[in-house]
């Protein structure tokens, strides 16, 4: 019987596995005892500050308290993506992918509604009312909601670090997990070639019957003692290096921004999240078209325009490597990895922290009675993350293969034909004569919804080969296009900026009902 799961390695992937899990067992009739075992000898890198609205849901079930979370984490509510500069060179270029989905379903009617009556809108402020919101600064709920809820679809900018601390504390102290700290110096294994026991320096063998990897990127057990295969996608995702750097706010009044800014660059792009301390920015780029000097130029020149060319100088600069893929399988054997042990490709649209929520949920809803069943089990997890990390690379790229820029090598480069998948292509095919829509992803908890491309798509100005058609004033898809600029309007008059409302809630808490 499958009775003992041992999760090597910390983190976000580690500790945020270990709660999921651990919330779903504590109060079940199956007995499952979960150890985490982290090396003093390892520092983690977080996999993010930025997460998707699917955290509300996973941190609601673990049972943690949302004020709490966000006092903690110096968090604050982020409501989508702003992006910048990536159709052209203008810093006035700007589109947004916001959470909340569109008021209705976009069709071609709904396009025409948008072309003929309302050309001075955005697409995304023609399909809903948030990205007003973001633009203001504006919050997605008032203190009086309740925890987890709010007017708008959100999810949140946090600092790694702490998160990492809080998830720590709630699954030691709330959850029963057992907490290791110790280096894993060799595996031990079983006749049949499953792992029986991580050895340890100090507290010798630990014997599990499901192992969980979350070691980072070197994923000590499922490529380090199994040797599977890293599967490389740089054909696809140029970017390869990024440069952290934590800017403080000029003052206490500074606004903080409700969506992570993504702003174009020659090599790559700035991401730029408002905490309610600080800011946390880096600059993802491409090796093969910059170097270090040059993108640490860029950023340094990026945090100058918001605290000034002296106080930039000054600040530290982090530089992480990491190689854009994942591994050939992710469950081999009695070990399934999560997290930078699984893979790896860009930071764009957060996707890292939200494949840990999936990975560890399937985890923890498919988790195998037995050894007998662990190989089916494993053959479904392969098959559904290989389909997950393919649309990833997809969605990513759709980023760049509509920009217009042409002004570096690498925005030539990057929408070359030999670097878009063939997936893509079919799809941005498909597209040229209807919008994207539910049959072009057919799985029920896809990783980005048919909005999310729709969003992306008409965001970059994708130009349809099919005819508008004719709309009366007075269609649906014209009153409904009406009716987000209206509820727009009640929302900034009548919901706090981020700053107040963090404030206040850091003051009263929120309403636990």
């Amino acid at each position: 019987m499958i009775q003992k799961i041992v999760i090597v390695g910390g983190g976000s992937a580690g500790w945020l596995t270990a709660g999921i899990i651990a919330a779903r067992f504590q109060s079940s009739e199956r007995y499952i005892q979960i150890s985490l075992v982290e090396s003093p000898e390892v520092s983690t890198i977080g996999v993010g500050e930025g997460t998707w609205p699917t955290m509300r849901t996973t941190l609601k079930k673990i049972g943690l308290s949302e004020t709490d979370f966000l006092s903690c984490c110096d968090a604050s509510f982020k409501q989508g993506s702003k992006f910048i500069g990536w159709r052209s060179e203008s810093s006035e270029d700007v589109y947004y992918h916001p959470f909340t989905l569109p008021n209705q379903k976009v069709t071609w009617r709904f396009l025409s509604a948008w072309k003929r009556y309302f050309p001075h809108l955005s697409f995304a402020e023609a399909a809903s009312f948030q990205s007003k919101l973001c633009d203001l600064g504006v919050a997605p709920k008032l203190i009086t909601m309740a925890e987890y809820g709010g007017a708008a679809n959100y999810a949140y900018h946090l600092d790694a670090g702490k998160f990492v601390e809080l998830l720590k504390r709630h699954c030691t102290e709330n959850l029963g997990v057992n907490y290791i700290r110790d280096h894993v110096v060799r595996i031990a294994t079983k006749d049949n070639g499953d792992i029986a026991a991580i050895v340890t320096k100090d507290n010798g063998e630990i014997a599990a019957d499901l192992f969980i990897d979350c070691s980072g990127s070197s994923a000590i057990l499922l490529a380090g003692h199994y040797q599977i295969p890293f599967t490389s996608i740089r054909q696809y995702s140029f970017n390869d290096r990024a440069l952290a750097m934590q800017i403080p706010y000029a003052d206490d009044n500074v606004p903080i921004a409700s969506a992570t800014l993504s702003t174009a660059k020659s090599a790559g792009w700035i991401w730029d999240i408002g905490l309610t301390s600080r800011r946390g920015t880096g600059y993802v780029y491409s090796e093969a078209h910059s170097d270090r000097e040059a993108a640490e130029r860029e950023i340094r020149n990026y945090a100058a325009q918001s605290i000034g060319v002296a106080a930039a100088e000054s600040l530290p600069v982090k530089q992480l490597t990491f190689e854009p893929g994942h591994r050939a399988e992710f469950w081999h054997r009695n070990v399934v990895a999560v997290g930078m042990a699984a893979g790896f490709i860009e930071p764009l649209e957060a996707s890292a922290l939200a494949l840990v929520e999936l990975s560890a949920n399937f985890i923890r809803d498919e988790l195998p009675a037995s050894d007998d069943a662990m190989t089916v089990v494993a053959k479904r997890f392969n098959k559904l993350f290989a389909y997950r990390w393919q649309r990833i690379v997809e969605f990513l790229k759709l980023h760049y293969v509509l920009s217009g820029r042409t002004d570096t090598d690498y925005w030539r480069d990057v929408k070359a034909d030999s670097a878009v998948p063939d997936g893509l292509k079919e799809m941005l095919e498909l597209w040229q004569y209807r919008p994207p829509y539910y049959n072009d992803f057919p799985h029920t908890e896809e990783i980005f919804p048919e909005a999310s491309y729709q969003y992306i798509l008409y965001g970059m100005n994708f130009q349809p080969k099919f005819p508008y058609v004719e709309i009366a004033e007075d269609a649906s898809e014209v009153l409904l296009i009406k009716e987000a600029l209206s509820k727009a309007k009640t929302y900034r008059e009548n919901l706090p900026n981020n700053r107040d409302l963090l404030a206040a809630m850091r003051r009263h808490g929120m309403s636990k009902i």
